[in-house]
């Protein structure tokens, strides 16, 4: 395992090399990237969709959802939340602040239509048919609740969210094994999940995918549509995200292990 100071300036060079990727490249990434994602949400959600015990749901969910970023991650993609830590990159002058945003936003828009892609194969697939439309039931419930909270909820509970996963990201490039980066990216993941922190891209599946059920199977589900999934939860989760990985976690570490040796 690398040190901490060691995956810090390690990841100046990956960060730079996630900016010099042609964009077509990036695109079909991060695509991919959000598909693996959607793909945890639903597995998770069929596996507690019968759970009477809220508090046994969420650890079947929070024990099973670390399977996306390790897909991420070892099978080779881009994810936004992840890539929030770029910012070290910026700071290091080693990539344009321009290039920053272009590389967030190209990741961020292919993490969403991988996401909406496989909400659509699950929905119109009929996988919400399990357990005799339970899961149905259960995958629009879950939507409604993530429209219905607050601005600020979703701010703070995407930065708590966000510190986790890229801890998550940085224990990863530490490893020098699969088996290192599997064990380094498990707690974390599974710390977030369980408390019912925000993910933005988490978000681009559970969402959508609550609203395509909520309309294929007449389930009603009041204040689920799209507008209250962009401003309600998605405008506010991804803000809060973007502070608490690049601004806490990314520009943290920048300043802590960084900042004296460019200085210098």
């Amino acid at each position: 395992m690398l040190t901490p100071a060691k995956i810090a300036e390690t990841y100046v060079n990956v960060g730079a090399g996630k900016a010099k990727t042609p964009l077509p490249r990036l695109f079909a990434l991060a695509m991919l990237a959000g598909a693996f994602i959607a793909f945890a949400g639903a597995s998770t959600m069929a596996a507690s969709a019968t759970v009477a015990d809220p508090s046994t749901a969420r650890v079947i969910t929070a024990l099973l959802f670390p399977a996306g970023l390790v897909m991420v991650v070892l099978a080779g993609s881009e994810l936004f939340t992840g890539d929030c830590l770029m910012v070290i990159s910026a700071a290091a002058k080693k990539i344009t602040v321009p290039e920053l945003l272009r590389t967030w936003c190209v990741v961020y828009l292919g993490n969403l239509l991988g996401s909406i892609l496989v909400a659509v194969l699950v929905v119109y697939g009929h996988t919400p048919d399990l357990f005799g439309g339970a899961l149905a039931q259960s995958m629009v419930n879950t939507a409604a609740a993530k429209v219905s909270i607050s601005f600020t909820d979703g701010l703070f509970r995407g930065i708590l969210c966000n510190v986790l996963v890229c801890a998550a990201v940085w224990i990863a490039i530490g490893g020098s094994t699969a088996t290192e980066k599997i064990f380094g990216l498990y707690p974390p993941v599974f710390l977030f999940v369980l408390a019912g922190y925000e993910h933005c891209v988490a978000n681009m599946f559970y969402v959508p995918a609550g609203i395509f059920t909520a309309a294929e199977y007449g389930i009603a589900a009041e204040g689920l549509n799209w507008g209250s999934f962009f401003l309600k939860n998605l405008l506010p989760v991804t803000l809060g995200n973007i502070i608490g990985g690049a601004g806490v976690v990314g520009m943290g570490y920048y300043y802590i292990y960084l900042h004296e040796k460019k200085a210098a």
